[in-house]
């Protein structure tokens, strides 16, 4: 048997934004778009395979705790890349928050968090 991941859906403050910024950054594209669950909006973002599927609801949002401490969090999502350093820079240039770097076996990475505080882990394998 054989199983392959197709896609993780979350909630965003922005989806428009956020799937802007994949589609710079990683170089994604946006799959599908339009109404959702509760009159809310979604986007899906990713590759012919894969993709993220980013949710706003109609009503405003309440702040997220902090889930490495809560069951059921969403403690960061990892992106794997080609050219770790090119995809950092852009990172950098989004202005986005720095988290940590790590470089052991079997790839090199970094953590950075968007605007919404959400985590992401960009990794290299060697």
């Amino acid at each position: 048997m054989k199983a392959l991941l197709e896609h993780a859906n979350y909630t965003v403050s922005d989806t428009a934004a956020t799937a802007a910024w994949m589609e710079e950054i990683f170089g994604w594209h946006i799959r599908w778009q339009g109404a959702s669950l509760t009159d809310g909006h979604s986007i899906h973002v990713g590759t012919k395979e894969q993709y993220l599927a980013l949710y706003k609801p109609k009503e405003a949002l309440a702040p997220k705790p902090d889930t490495y401490s809560c069951t059921g969090g969403l403690n960061h999502i990892a992106v794997v890349v080609d050219n770790l350093d090119a995809v950092e820079a852009k990172v950098r240039a989004h202005g986005f928050k720095m988290g940590t770097h790590h470089d052991y076996e079997p790839g090199r990475r970094f953590y950075f968090y968007d605007a919404d505080g959400i985590e992401y882990e960009v990794v290299q394998y060697d």
